[in-house]
């Protein structure tokens, strides 16, 4: 601990009296100032012992002594010591007085006692202080990588928690909670999810303290990494702000966390280069050989069905990989993700963890759209991501599946959606496919003779043409539709073929005309 007053006035060779301010003597001291100066406040930093002999103060005029009094206090001087045997015999009532009122302690130094002796007191015990700071900070550095090499980063979180004597917890890049010490305090940790997620999308190194005198603890936020997104971030909450060997502990932690994951995303290319081996083997057709090279990596994703995600969204995609990556992780299952310049391929167990985080990342995204705010600086660049997933697969099926998924992916575009599963397309419709501007080109113009023809008034073949598809060329039906004979509607069923150069027994030409039909029909 650093010296106090209490330490001063218990120190035998000082020989210092307690004249006032008794009840406030374990206050601790930065340092003792001699000054003689009418008002020192201007050179004070707070926390002092200042040292006077009233050379030039009138120590006995109580009004001018509340005055210097009450500025020191202001100032944060936290004790006054008094010289007797230089200018006064014995402490001035005055000063006594306005020390009691003020309670600011007041010393009475012996003229035995040269100040000298004072002030290399305290500097003597602000130096222990420090070197009992430093020597536990390297204990606890000690005491942290033997816990991290052993155990990991769990390991090192409990080390932490003792060190500091309150709890740490660990999150992953995307804001989960990956390790607490002690247990009970997951839940606190849970709490700060949002305050973690904001320090992700400052520049790193960046820490901030949540919490204060008005919460049940005070919480430091560190994040962790040397990237431009950080790898981590470290919690740290105690009752009180960390001292001299807790804030030791604190760095040595970061330091460790930050090795770690340095560690850990050299072996994350390394399997991403892995992972990007199988999955060209797999789009080959050359499942076994995939299975080779996956080993026990990704091996469990190909014993089990699994979906292909494609997503598309420049840097964005960055951010649904940290994400399906880290919910895999916290369940233990094989997630595959390979980036493919502004695309990113997945492979995610199908119904595991990774999966269902595309879909949880993909409604916030849509719900942050609808509400036309995005959720946070990280969303917006997040907020051109789209997704296409394929229906679940074997490894013999990849390839299929992949193009399932750029064919959701494809779907998700045009309709301006950030997730379509290949399922919703089997189970939809195809009309809201033909709201594509080329495909309407196409339709107007193979439809546009028709239309000429009509604005004339000789008949009306498009709306003949429609209702004879409508009946799928049943003549008696289709005529009873438009109110005309037969004849007439055979007749106009040539005039369509004469105009357009085409055989209506043609069923490639009728299901072309069918979709012109269908995909200007509000236009009509």
């Amino acid at each position: 601990m650093p010296p106090t007053l209490a330490s001063l006035v218990h120190h035998s060779a000082l020989k210092l009296t307690v004249r006032a301010g008794g009840d406030r003597l374990d206050v601790p001291v930065r340092w003792a100032h001699v000054s003689e100066l009418a008002d020192p406040v201007p050179y004070m930093e707070g926390g002092e012992l200042l040292l006077i002999t009233a050379l030039k103060l009138d120590a006995e005029d109580p009004e001018a002594m509340r005055r210097y009094v009450r500025r020191l206090v202001g100032a944060g001087v936290v004790g006054l010591g008094f010289a007797v045997g230089v200018n006064y015999e014995e402490t001035p009532k005055a000063l006594v007085d306005a020390a009691e009122e003020e309670g600011l302690p007041l010393l009475e130094v012996p003229r035995r006692t040269p100040f000298l002796a004072i002030t290399k007191a305290v500097s003597a015990a602000i130096a222990a202080d420090q070197y009992r700071a430093v020597t536990a900070g390297f204990a606890a550095q000690r005491e942290l990588t033997k816990q991290a090499l052993g155990d990991g980063p769990e390991g090192l979180l409990g080390a932490l928690a003792a060190q500091v004597d309150g709890w740490a917890a660990l999150y992953d890049a995307s804001g989960a909670v990956v390790a607490t010490a002690p247990e009970w305090a997951g839940r606190r940790a849970a709490r700060l999810t949002a305050d973690v997620e904001r320090l992700r999308d400052r520049p790193a190194p960046a820490s901030s303290v949540v919490g204060g005198p008005d919460h049940e603890d005070r919480v430091e936020l560190h994040s962790i990494g040397t990237g431009r997104r950080p790898r981590a971030a470290l919690a740290v909450g105690t009752a009180a702000a960390l001292g001299t060997a807790e804030r030791y502990a604190v760095h040595s932690a970061i330091a460790l966390l930050t090795l770690t994951t340095e560690r850990s995303r050299a072996l994350h290319a390394a399997e991403q280069r892995i992972g990007a081996a199988v999955l060209r083997m797999l789009l080959a057709g050359e499942p076994d050989h995939a299975r080779a090279v996956a080993g026990d990596l990704y091996g469990g994703l190909l014993d089990a069905p699994f979906r292909v995600i494609v997503a598309e969204g420049g840097t964005g995609v960055a951010g649904l990989a940290e994400t399906v990556e880290a919910a895999g992780a916290r369940a233990g299952e094989a997630v595959l993700a390979v980036p493919e310049g502004e695309r990113l391929v997945v492979l995610a167990a199908d119904g595991g963890a990774a999966a269902h985080a595309c879909g949880e990342f993909a409604a916030g995204l849509e719900a942050a759209r609808g509400n036309g705010t995005p959720r946070d600086p990280a969303a917006a660049e997040d907020d051109d991501v789209v997704l296409g997933m394929s229906a679940p697969a074997g490894p013999i099926a990849a390839a299929a599946a992949y193009k399932q998924a750029e064919q959701a992916l494809s779907v998700a575009r045009r309709r301006g959606r950030v997730l379509v599963e290949h399922e919703q397309l089997a189970s939809g419709s195809v009309l809201p496919l033909l709201a594509d501007d080329a495909v309407k080109a196409f339709a107007d113009g193979l439809l546009r003779a028709l239309h000429e023809h009509d604005a004339t008034g000789r008949g009306d073949l498009v709306a003949s043409l429609r209702a004879w598809l409508s009946r799928h060329g049943q003549w008696d039906a289709a005529a009873a539709d438009l109110g005309v004979h037969r004849h007439t509607l055979r007749y106009r069923m040539r005039r369509v073929e004469e105009i357009l150069g085409r055989s209506l027994d043609d069923p490639d030409v009728r299901m072309e005309l069918w979709l012109a039909l269908k995909a200007t029909a509000g236009e009509q």
